[in-house]
């Protein structure tokens, strides 16, 4: 029996991280293992940026489709997308940003949602007021429109339950795929050649990740206060307005020489800035998963990053974990993970085996399986 699958391709064409990585590498891998019989359809609004649609391995089995009247693409992906599925025989349509067009359930289109994370009502204060409403209520249709939900982690599973009111039995955990880019060693004229090109201090702690308040990256900075003079803080990531909050506190407590703030890292790059570090540090209050945290312990890092959301479920219990707030806990954390430190390298070690079960783990085999469960429901 032949099987349409149709996706919502915008992150897969517009996104260069997050939601497009997880689209891409998903719809890349399912097109590695689907039978003859099942085609994949990504429906994008329009052809977004051309590097990222070429990460799609366009095939026999994958192509992209678009809208025919391009000035309505904007209501296209929320409503007019229904009568295209409809159009090109699609049995399941799955959201892949937390998202569903209204009216799918109607059509008698099978649904599948992947809920990446529940930030903007868990934390609506790192939000434009009017967007956290809209996203809320995007939220509250979608989970109402679906045929079953992928949560990407234990702890979005609890929050779509607890803030949605959605029946446990439709839920699916399936984690995130995470390659093994991070776990090639650098050779050392690569680590040299990156060591120049960034200046990169003589001991550096890092953190990887969006400079933004809610990855609460102050926290470290804070705590670099109370460590070794010859101990630094490299950061690397994009700006946002919380950088400037940041680099104030950083000259108004003479931290300057000790701070490093790296952006536009490429992805060549970032492995080797990550294994000549000591120690990560990701004091995020709330993340859906934490894919940096993984990146670094593939690097050989042990982490210190925060309780309350997701990331203890990311980095297992051989890492440390203190309260968004507790500067002399986030010092002492990363105290006793710099080089040196006791048990440091059973704890890397640990570590390592601990999230083999995100490596390992097959994610286009278990999302299939949500598949199969659709049709046979």
């Amino acid at each position: 029996m032949r099987v349409n699958i149709g996706f919502d391709a915008k992150r897969i064409v517009r996104n260069g991280s997050g939601l497009g990585n997880y689209g891409r590498t998903l719809v890349n891998d399912l097109a590695e293992i689907v039978d003859q019989d099942i085609m994949l359809s990504l429906y994008a609004p329009d052809e977004g940026r051309e590097p990222l649609r070429a990460q799609v391995k366009v095939s026999e089995r994958i192509r992209f489709v678009y809208p025919e009247n391009k000035r309505l693409k904007a209501l296209w992906r929320s409503r007019g997308i229904v009568r295209d599925l409809l159009r090109d025989r699609i049995d399941i349509y799955h959201g892949l940003s937390g998202e569903l067009p209204m009216g799918i359930r109607k059509s008698g289109i099978k649904s599948v949602v992947t809920i990446h994370d529940l930030i903007f009502m868990r934390h609506p204060e790192y939000y434009h007021w009017w967007d956290a409403k809209i996203y809320a209520a995007k939220f509250h249709k979608t989970v109402k429109e679906a045929d079953r939900i992928i949560a990407i982690s234990e702890r979005t599973k609890r929050d779509i339950i607890e803030l949605g009111g959605v029946d446990p039995d439709i839920i699916d955990v399936v984690y995130q795929s995470c390659g093994s880019y991070f776990k090639n060693a650098a050779n050392d004229n690569k680590k040299q050649e990156v060591n120049a090109r960034y200046l990169l201090p003589p001991r550096y702690i890092i953190n990887v990740g969006t400079i933004e308040e809610r990855k609460n990256i102050l926290l470290a900075v804070k705590a670099m206060e109370q460590l070794p003079e010859d101990l630094s803080l490299v950061i690397v990531g994009r700006s946002t307005p919380y950088t400037e909050q940041v680099k104030q506190y950083v000259d108004e407590h003479r931290l300057g020489g000790r701070i490093l703030f790296l952006h536009n890292v490429t992805n060549a790059d970032l492995p080797a800035i990550y294994q000549m570090a000591e120690a990560c540090v990701y004091p995020s209050r709330y993340e859906g998963f934490g894919i940096p945290v993984i990146e670094a312990i593939q690097s050989g890092l042990p982490v210190v990053a925060c309780t309350g959301s997701c990331l203890e479920e990311a980095g297992g219990p051989d890492n440390i974990y203190v309260g968004p707030d507790d500067v002399e806990g986030m010092a002492q954390g990363i105290l006793q993970l710099v080089k040196g430190a006791e048990g440091r390298v059973q704890r890397i070690l640990r570590a390592q085996e601990y999230i083999r079960r995100f490596e390992g783990n097959n994610v286009a085999e278990q999302v299939l399986g949500v598949y199969r469960k659709v049709i046979g429901s």
